[in-house]
């Protein structure tokens, strides 16, 4: 039988694909909220071998599983997650900090 539980390491590095087919890059982090035990969001790693990788939030809840594709998918473009907030390597971002309220539907809210 099986279920819907999964381990956090299983989750990251998985490949997330955007709603027109095209890989947006793979889950490099999940955020749990301390309080309700639940994940808030997922921090998306894009870039390629060669170029600098950038991070974007994203809903948990805004992800799907693909059970073919072993890999999640969003309704989300690049683009769109590039409206948003991003960290580059290196750069020192506050991933728990939601203080600011993002406009596009796949951030978090305030």
């Amino acid at each position: 039988m099986h279920h819907t539980l999964v381990p956090s390491d299983h989750v990251e590095h998985v490949n997330v694909y955007g709603r027109n087919g095209t890989k947006l890059g793979s889950i490099e982090r999940l955020m749990l909220d301390k309080l309700t035990g639940t994940v808030a969001y997922a921090v998306i790693r894009t870039g390629g071998l060669l170029s600098t990788h950038r991070h974007y939030p994203i809903r948990w809840s805004a992800l799907r599983y693909d059970r073919e594709r072993l890999a999640y998918e969003a309704d989300a473009t690049l683009e769109e997650l590039q409206a948003g907030p991003c960290e580059l390597d290196g750069d020192e971002f506050d991933w728990g900090d939601r203080s600011r309220a993002y406009m596009h539907p796949n951030y978090w809210a305030v």
